[in-house]
This record gives structure tokens, C-alpha cells and sequence, in this order.
């Protein structure tokens, strides 16, 4: 609650520092939900959902730096901070650590033992394609402000997810075998 009153009274318009707490909130999000049910998030979990909020605030930011570019209009007051070029590679670096950190939660030996199967990792191919199609819709489209907007309306993203939770649940029940 105090991070969400300083953000909104100041901590919003630092550049850099603004995605980096919105990222941490879902992580705060998360840890609330796994106390609620009563399971310890593994720390890939955690890394994953910070990185992979960071990445999708970044592409917020882009698409807000894009509108001022062609409008002129200021989406928010630290705009200035950022540029199309300075997000592009911040995205990109977010992206390919996401997809490292995912990668290497699928193989964790608590992974592996919770779920019983060494072959989770198959599951990172969904993930890759779909980091790899919001960054197409950011980058080529220019189309990512609201992620949940772009997850409502993309059909490719949608099956990508379907995809990822299929085979997952094929991977668990294979495992059970």
C-alpha cells in the first residue's frame, strides 16, 4: 500500500524507477496470492513474473513514447526520460533474460520433482513465441499500450497461451504414466 501512495505521489514520474515498481507490484501480487493458498513461489517464479512485468511496462512506455512522437500528446509526465530506441533494447534485453529465467525455472530440481517430469522445458517454446509475437506487435505494429487489450484480441497470443497450458498439462499427466 505504501509503494502504490508513493508511486502515485511521486515515484511515477522517475523514469526507469516507475516500471520498476510496477514490476515489483506484481511480484507483491504474487507473494499475497502464494501466502493466501499457503505455497512458497519458487525464486524463478518470482524472477519470471518481475522480468516479465518489466517487459510489458517497457512496452507500455514504448507505445506511450510513440503516441508523443506522433501527437505530441504526453501520455504521462515522465515521458521525456524515455525513447524509442533506449525501450527497444531495454525491451529486448528483458525478453531474452525472461526467456533464459523461464527456461531455467523449467529445469529446477524443485520443478522437476514437483511436477515429476524432467521435460517441462518443452513448454518454453510457447513462451518464446509468445514474447516473440508481443514484441512483433510492438515493434512492428506499434501496438502494445494495454497488454491486457492485446491478450483479449490477438488470436496468435491466445492460442500460443492455450498452447503453453496444454502441453503442460500433457507433461504432467505423461509423467503420472
Amino acid at each position: 500500500m505504501i509503494l502504490n501512495i508513493l508511486y502515485t505521489i511521486k515515484l511515477k514520474s522517475i523514469p526507469i524507477l516507475d516500471i520498476f515498481i510496477i514490476a515489483s507490484g506484481f511480484v507483491i501480487r504474487l507473494y499475497i496470492g502464494s501466502f493466501i493458498i499457503d505455497i512458497e513461489p519458487s525464486h524463478w517464479i518470482v524472477i519470471v513474473t518481475f522480468l516479465l512485468a518489466l517487459f510489458l511496462a517497457l512496452a507500455k512506455r514504448r507505445d506511450d513514447v510513440i503516441i508523443y512522437e506522433n501527437s505530441m500528446k504526453i501520455m504521462r509526465p515522465n515521458i521525456q526520460g524515455y525513447n524509442k530506441q533506449f525501450l527497444d533494447i531495454a525491451m529486448s534485453i528483458s525478453a531474452s533474460i525472461v526467456m533464459l529465467s523461464y527456461i531455467l525455472y523449467t529445469i529446477s530440481p524443485e520443478v522437476t520433482q514437483r511436477f515429476n517430469s524432467n521435460h517441462m522445458y518443452f513448454t518454453s517454446i510457447f513462451v518464446l513465441l509468445g514474447i516473440f509475437r508481443y514484441m512483433q506487435l510492438s515493434f512492428v505494429d506499434n501496438n502494445a499500450s494495454d497488454p491486457s487489450r492485446v491478450l483479449l484480441k490477438d488470436k496468435f497470443l491466445q492460442l500460443v497461451i492455450l498452447a503453453w497450458i496444454i502441453s503442460f498439462i500433457l507433461i504432467i499427466y505423461m509423467s503420472k504414466l
